[in-house]
């Protein structure tokens, strides 16, 4: 469900305790808001509780005077929130490497204001993709790797995410690992796609590998990273039935459609404020 253009959103969490459903709702209500859209989760294994409204603001809607006052209500519950105003656009950094058919994607969305966001800068460490990044307007910085000085090159991407202001960075089919380091400070803000295939396929031509298995699912896992490698938090996946009439090049070409399409829709939550960190896990509202 994609957002409305004029409603707030309100994100907050807090331990399972009675009353957090009326602590939030009560408080809109109180406060002349109109709620469009709600949607609640507790965990009983965590025992921890997640909500996301989206509302319509009253005459004289006063942003600050509203927060107190929810800070004020959430208190006794430990209730941490955040309030995204109407048309919020992220700015967002994508990485790339050689393929394009992520980039392409997100960027066309992007166009059509189907993912509401401001792609502020493409990095890569290949000059291939300039043109396409060009062609939307938007600054492409080519950073060559040195594998002996890989901190250099790590750093001159971190100042482009602090120069621009980035929110978010989509590593969109970026092919190197990045360091400890760098996956610490992009904690929650940098998603990643990749192949999801079954056995599990690692290293040169996955999709090769998967043919000789004659498997008959391919899919795509988006996900934040963390500094295990692929083993971050999940965001979405997709998946597609598959046959013994599908050769390897079948396989890259449904491969492709499902990572741009997972990737899309794992951007699509996180811009919606719908993604919420539940230790290595996520709560999606």
């Amino acid at each position: 469900m994609s957002r409305a253009p004029d409603t707030w959103i309100l994100t907050a969490d807090c331990p399972s305790v009675l009353g957090t459903v009326d602590a939030v709702t009560r408080y809109l209500f109180e406060q002349g808001c109109y709620v469009t859209e709600h949607h609640s989760f507790d965990d009983r294994l965590s025992s921890r509780f997640f909500i996301r409204v989206e509302f319509r603001q009253p005459e004289g809607f006063d942003v600050a005077s509203f927060r107190a006052g929810l800070a004020e209500r959430g208190e006794s519950f430990g209730m941490i929130f955040e309030l995204t105003a109407p048309n919020y656009r992220p700015k967002v950094v994508i990485m790339v490497s050689k393929a394009d058919h992520c980039l392409n994607d997100l960027l066309y969305r992007q166009r059509i204001n189907q993912l509401s966001m401001d792609v502020v800068a493409v990095v890569s460490n290949h000059p291939d993709l300039e043109p396409l990044a060009r062609w939307h307007d938007i600054p492409y910085y080519h950073f060559p790797l040195d594998p002996n000085d890989k901190p250099a090159q790590e750093a001159r991407v971190m100042k482009v995410i602090e120069d621009t202001g980035a929110e978010l960075v989509v590593l969109a089919r970026y092919m190197q690992v990045l360091s400890p380091e760098l996956c610490r400070k992009l904690d929650g803000k940098a998603i990643n796609i990749h192949h999801s295939l079954l056995p599990g396929f690692k290293g040169a031509k996955p999709y090769h590998q998967a043919y000789n298995k004659g498997v008959k699912l391919v899919g795509a896992t988006a996900h934040y990273i963390n500094n295990d490698l692929d083993e971050g938090p999940i965001i979405a996946q997709g998946v597609e039935v598959v046959d013994h009439s599908h050769y390897p090049e079948d396989l890259i070409a449904k491969g492709r459609d499902i990572e741009g399409l997972t990737l899309a829709r794992a951007v699509g939550y996180h811009i919606e404020r719908r993604v919420f960190l539940n230790a290595n896990r996520t709560v999606v509202l």
